[in-house]
């Protein structure tokens, strides 16, 4: 996928280029490309100043940017207290299954991606997943496969 680096000037143009507006940059691009590719990181450094190293380690720190590309549909998967003595393992296998991918990959057609993540803080749900901004909760393995089929079947539609 060829990366048109120019759109970050927009980017900067709203957040500017001080160090202290690195994580406003970060989410700027990332909501430019979907996520943080490499040559965007390094054109991001360059253009603040900073070291790559830098750019890199706030961009894996905190959980909300991603290095990698994801689905058209983002499932999170909570693996926090309640939701791990909920079952939520049973949750991540049926979604591996069901979707046939792994945490972090994508589905042939790009539909769906799934990440787990350390709380949504939806105890009262537990297990819990959220997919874009609808949280679903009191999963069990027809819940999941249902929520993922009339996804999948939207998707087909549009």
């Amino acid at each position: 996928m060829d990366i048109d680096l120019k759109a970050l000037d927009g980017v900067f143009a709203v957040a500017g280029r001080d160090e202290g507006a690195l994580i406003a940059v970060l989410q700027g691009a990332q909501d430019l490309y979907g996520y943080l590719p490499m040559e965007v990181l390094e054109r991001i450094a360059d253009e603040m100043g900073l070291a790559v190293a830098k750019v890199l380690g706030v961009t894996t720190f905190y959980a909300q940017f991603r290095t990698k590309p994801v689905g058209k549909n983002l499932i999170l998967l909570c693996q926090g207290t309640a939701c791990h003595v909920n079952d939520s393992a049973m949750v991540e296998e049926v979604i591996s299954e069901h979707l046939g991918i792994a945490e972090g990959d994508i589905t042939d057609d790009g539909l769906f991606s799934y990440n787990n993540v350390a709380c949504l803080g939806c105890c009262s749900l537990a297990p819990a997943m959220m997919i874009g901004d609808k949280v679903y909760g009191n999963l069990d393995r027809e819940k999941i496969e249902k929520i993922l089929d009339d996804i999948r079947e939207v998707a087909l539609c549009e």
